[in-house]
């Protein structure tokens, strides 16, 4: 990662302020604003955005209750551009003005970092020693008007809200704790999100969480350091602001505060696409074959990865029967060497499922010992919330040169993409048809535009089957019939909406080849590593519409929880060119509840400026491949 180039750092020097006790710091493009005051000895924020108050007196403090006083501060002027391993974007600018102040907490120095960005702001704590005796915490009020609407991730379960501040201060009997990241809806258009980055590299804390304290009468986090060091640096904690909701998923800030890379030569790190076998189980192809946990499957999901440029073909639960320090006792189902070859010969990479519950041997002989199954990555379960752990074992995979991708209540490590690229993708959602508890279109799209804000998600879209599975034909379908709603359009465009450096697809090999024309899709865009990414419709609870370009061709994935019209404008393209287009769409006949694979494809041409009324019906979906003309 030598590319990173600073264009401008400029250092001054600013006033002690000993008698307004009040510093004002803007954005780069102005519009932004801090204003800090240590007033009575307590160090309150408010935020501006062109000149409109969106949160206001809030106290923030790494030692709560101790007095407050500002010594000295300087700005920063930072514009630098960086570039990802993999990522929604090939470059990223990261432009900032960065007020440095020096606090004193009754004899106790410590260091307030407030960056400040043209859409949002990000607030860390840094002492060098903290007396014995003391307990430090990162505390934020976030003082919103009463009338915002808060939206909270609820783990596999739909995510809640809309929430109105007014509420919560009227009624005890509304939830009142929530977890990262909040989205926050105000009466002045703006949308903000409330979350943390940069966790990796803040020992001693926990994940940040969020409470309406009824006390204050506002919302609250309040996370506890807990650590043997006399030293701390807390997380960045960040509130993002943008005009639309979905812009929320393509800002930047959070990778930018992240630590860079911390991997010398990433080059072994691979996004890309992965067959999965776990929802395959029980399938029967035309052919009388039936899938399970043998080799005969697993030589099938690797000829077709192989065949369909496919990097990865992941094996679930199952492949090992007992756990043994450094050591997995694979299933006698399996010829594993012989899996592992062919793979190789195929030029598929293998990602293998590892369940914590079958056996805790630690992780300093587990990633080695999956290395010398020549594996490139694990698929990590069931190692709960716990964030040293979940650090450790993001280095010890990076140190053994494996992927890392997440199940079942992952740490929301923001900006671990940046810092350690190779922790490829999470499940901090409900993976489709896995729990089964609340898999909708409405789900899809409220887990899209919020879960999908702290990075990278993996959530299994892409069943083509869909008839299949409803029916209960796999061994894990779900647990009531007829109950997935969707069609192969919107598990096309599902793909692409939702980001990962891992795109994780779950049905059969039969059921893709079956509907090649639309699998076309999936296998011509370039999972995990774009150039450019852009939300162009986003509307909660009612439809999303996302597109992605790679070098000069564009991918467009549109779904739509009750069934309507977007008007895509095609405004990105470039100037005098004539593109290419194959439509994939929900045909006349689609229907998500009684025929939900009719689709239909067609190709056209179009230029910059044209216009595409993408219909969609009932939890339907559309999508576009867009490149140059050679004719």
């Amino acid at each position: 990662m030598k590319n990173i180039v600073v264009l401008v750092i400029f250092i001054l020097t600013f006033c002690n302020c000993t008698k307004s006790h009040q510093l004002e710091i803007t954005s780069p493009d102005g519009e932004v604003k801090i204003v800090l005051n240590d007033a009575q000895n307590q160090l309150t924020y408010n935020l501006y955005d062109n000149e409109i108050i969106l949160v206001s007196n809030s106290e923030i403090s790494v030692l709560q209750g101790s007095k407050v006083e500002i010594l000295n501060t300087k700005i920063n002027q930072v514009n630098a551009i960086w570039n990802p391993v993999w990522g929604q974007f090939s470059e990223i600018e990261n432009h900032y003005n960065e007020l440095d102040v020096s606090l004193n907490y009754e004899g106790i120095p410590v260091t307030l970092l407030v960056r400040i960005y043209n859409k949002g702001v990000a607030f860390r704590f840094k002492a060098s020693e903290i007396s014995e005796g003391t307990q430090p915490s990162f505390f934020i009020e976030y003082d919103l008007e009463d009338t915002s609407s808060l939206y909270s991730p609820a783990g596999e379960r739909e995510p809640v809200g809309p929430i109105v501040i007014e509420d919560l201060k009227m009624k005890d009997s509304l939830i009142q704790e929530f977890n990262m990241p909040i989205i926050v809806e105000s009466d002045q258009h703006k949308f903000l999100s409330l979350l943390e980055s940069d966790l990796v590299s803040a020992p001693g804390f926990n994940v940040i969480d969020f409470k309406f304290d009824k006390k204050r009468n506002t919302l609250i986090s309040d996370n506890e350091f807990h650590s043997n060091d006399n030293s701390l640096i807390t997380p960045w904690r960040l509130i993002l602001i943008e005009d639309k909701i979905g812009d929320l998923l393509t800002n930047t800030v959070p990778l930018n505060v992240a630590a860079p890379n911390q991997i010398e030569n990433p080059s072994w790190i691979k996004p890309g696409k992965t067959l999965w076998d776990w929802r395959v189980h029980g399938f029967k192809a035309e052919d009388g074959f039936n899938y399970g946990i043998n080799t005969d499957s697993y030589l099938r999901f690797i000829d077709f990865a192989s065949e369909n440029d496919i990097e990865y073909v992941m094996i679930d639960a199952g492949w090992y029967t007992d756990v043994e320090q450094g050591h997995l006792e694979i299933s006698k189902q399996l010829d594993f060497d012989k899996i592992s070859t062919y793979a190789n010969e195929k030029g598929v990479s293998l990602l293998l499922y590892y369940d914590r519950k079958k056996g805790d041997y630690g992780d300093e002989a587990l990633f080695p010992y999956f290395k010398s199954l020549h594996a490139k990555g694990v698929k990590y379960g069931f190692m709960r919330d716990n964030v040293e752990f979940t650090r450790h074992a993001i280095r010890l995979s990076a140190k053994s040169h494996l992927l890392i991708d997440f199940h079942d209540r992952p740490v929301p490590f923001t900006g671990i993409s940046r810092t350690f690229p190779n922790a490829i993708t999470k499940e901090f959602c409900h993976a489709q048809q896995d729990s089964k508890r609340a898999f909708t279109p409405k789900t899809f799209i409220r887990m899209a535009l919020i879960n999908g804000i702290q990075g990278p998600l993996d959530m299994n879209n892409g069943i083509f089957d869909i008839s299949g599975v409803n029916a209960g034909k796999r061994a894990k379908g779900p647990k009531k019939l007829n109950s997935l709603l969707t069609t192969v359009t919107a598990e096309a465009a599902r793909t692409l909406i939702v980001f990962s450096g891992l795109v994780c697809l779950p049905d059969a090999p039969e059921a893709y080849a079956a509907k090649s024309d639309i699998f076309e899709f999936i296998k011509q865009m370039p999972a995990g590593k774009w150039d450019e990414s852009k939300v162009l419709h986003a509307k909660m609870d009612a439809y999303v519409s996302t597109a992605r370009r790679y070098g000069e061709a564009w991918f467009i994935g549109s779904v739509h929880a009750e069934g309507g019209t977007l008007d895509i404008a095609l405004d990105f393209l470039k100037d005098n060119k004539t593109y290419k287009i194959t439509y994939y769409e929900d045909a006349e006949s689609t229907n998500s509840k009684t025929n939900p694979e009719a689709y239909k494809v067609r190709t056209a041409t179009a230029t910059k400026g044209d216009v595409v009324y993408a219909k969609m019906v009932e939890g339907g979906g559309h999508c576009m491949w867009i490149r140059p003309d050679k004719m």
